[in-house]
């Protein structure tokens, strides 16, 4: 049967197959339903975003000033059986306001360069695709965002923004086997001091993508003086303050990853995941003036990840995930960071009843 539902209040939405745009629980009115036996689904969805506690990352019972609304469609079996597309619209203001978080570090606006309150105002459009053609997999992600920011901190002056972002993963099974390759790329600016802003943002993201949060690159994050290279369960490059209070950065260096993974399905209860990353800078003149360093290279290292799941009673009440990792830094890494192999391992515990 198709229907129409509405939901208000604070509810967890994913914008996008793979968490690439934003995967944030908030405040908000959402409208959904389907049609035509279930061959399109919808979304009409405004949420007022609420502050997040600095330590906790959960929502707070303060109005951040920041507003997302997003349209979007999925059809079911378009062309192929088994393919779906989805097209979305979505829309984001960021006023920007002064906020210093619970550790008193300035995350609004950014402190560095022209250091003053700034609106954001840009739009999204997307295209993605999650499903099989065939034996062959694919799951890919499209987004244009253009619109303005009113006083960017390296320009000191409005600039208007124009960024892209791709990613591709294919994958054949083979029984109990999954290899997969992926392609993710997201602009740079390769100016960072004219009016226009080439890189590209989101809002929050968490991309279940070329290993996701069991890579050393997504889960750990870096730092960079008052700011973060990246940050942490996130791909891009941004130089944002904070991912969940800092505003998104369209002028940034922008990275071009490539992924080899396999999936195993050791057991209906244990599944394992191998995948090697390579990083790329697309553009570094954003790095070169925000750290005053001349000819760093756009290389910045190999990612090596192992990580598990484990249902021990084939339900979700329990699962542990862990995994280790491995990041050999390349030479653009070495020039603003450290020439040391980097390690990380961690487990979780998952309990719901």
């Amino acid at each position: 049967y198709d229907f129409i539902s509405a939901r208000i209040g604070i509810q967890p939405f994913n914008a996008d197959f793979r968490g690439f745009l934003s995967l944030d629980a908030n405040l908000g009115v959402r409208l959904l339903g389907n049609f035509n036996n279930n061959h399109y689904q919808y979304n009409l969805a405004f949420f007022d975003n609420l502050e997040k506690d600095t330590r906790s990352e959960f929502n707070t019972f303060s109005r951040r000033d920041q507003q997302f609304f997003i349209a979007n469609l999925y059809r079911e079996d378009l062309i192929w059986r088994g393919f779906t597309n989805l097209f979305s619209i979505a829309y984001l203001r960021d006023s920007g306001d002064l906020r210093f978080d619970e550790n008193d570090f300035l995350v609004r606006p950014t402190a560095f360069g022209d250091a003053v309150e700034n609106e954001l105002n840009v739009v999204y459009l997307g295209w993605a695709s999650n499903g099989h053609i065939g034996r062959l997999n694919i799951s890919h992600q499209l987004y244009l965002a253009f619109g303005e920011d009113r006083d960017n901190p390296f320009t000191g002056e409005k600039v208007d923004i124009f960024g892209y972002l791709a990613a591709l993963e294919l994958s054949v099974d083979f029984d109990w086997l999954r290899p997969k390759i992926s392609f993710f790329y997201s602009s740079g600016d390769g100016d960072p001091t004219d009016d226009n802003a080439r890189g590209f943002d989101v809002l929050i993201d968490k991309p279940n993508f070329a290993g996701g949060g069991f890579s050393y690159w997504q889960r750990q994050g870096f730092r960079l003086l008052s700011t973060g290279l990246n940050q942490r369960e996130s791909l891009i490059p941004n130089l944002r303050s904070s991912k969940i209070e800092g505003q998104p950065n369209f002028v940034n260096p922008g990275l071009l990853l490539l992924n080899a993974g396999l999936d195993v399905e050791v057991t209906p209860k244990l599944r394992t995941f191998v995948n090697l990353n390579y990083l790329r800078f697309n553009e570094t003149s954003p790095l070169e003036l925000f750290l005053q360093q001349p000819d760093i290279d756009n290389s910045i290292g190999v990612d090596a990840s192992l990580g598990v799941f484990y249902r021990p009673f084939l339900n979700n009440n329990v699962i542990v995930i862990a995994g280790v990792a491995a990041f050999e830094p390349l030479d653009g890494f070495k020039d603003i960071l450290t020439e040391s192999t980097l390690f990380q391992g961690f487990i979780n515990l998952v309990l719901t009843y």
